[in-house]
């Protein structure tokens, strides 16, 4: 009987092996494919600092980081011209959707810099 379920355990033991390996190397593979992609260097998407577009590339932050950067981005666009441009800045690296509800702030607001800014970041969603 013991003996039995010993058999029984290596094998539901076995079986998981082989299913989290198989998770494992789809993301591998997954990973490779991601990376693998190029841009072109004329894309008005390519990485500027200075620039008001998204980046292609997934950028990795904590969820502190993005935490403070989004309270950050929110107490910013409270302000004048200046600081909403620092707040789309911001918008800009954290690119995720949680920063749809400033941009969509920017796009009534009265500065054309803003609403031009603002216009350009959410087009990417």
């Amino acid at each position: 009987m013991i003996n039995f379920f010993a058999i029984l355990l290596i094998i539901f033991i076995g079986i998981l092996l082989l299913v989290f390996k198989k998770r494992s190397s789809k993301k591998l593979i997954n990973k490779k494919n991601f990376h693998s992609i190029k841009l072109n260097k004329k894309n008005k998407f390519s990485s500027n600092k200075n620039s008001y577009f998204y980046n292609h590339q997934e950028k990795n932050y904590s969820v502190f980081y993005k935490n403070s950067q989004r309270n950050k981005m929110f107490i910013l666009f409270k302000g004048n011209t200046e600081n909403k441009l620092k707040a789309l800045k911001i918008a800009e690296e954290l690119a995720d959707k949680s920063t749809l509800p400033i941009l969509r702030k920017g796009l009534r607001d009265t500065s054309p810099k803003v609403v031009e800014i603002s216009a350009l970041l959410i087009r990417n969603f």
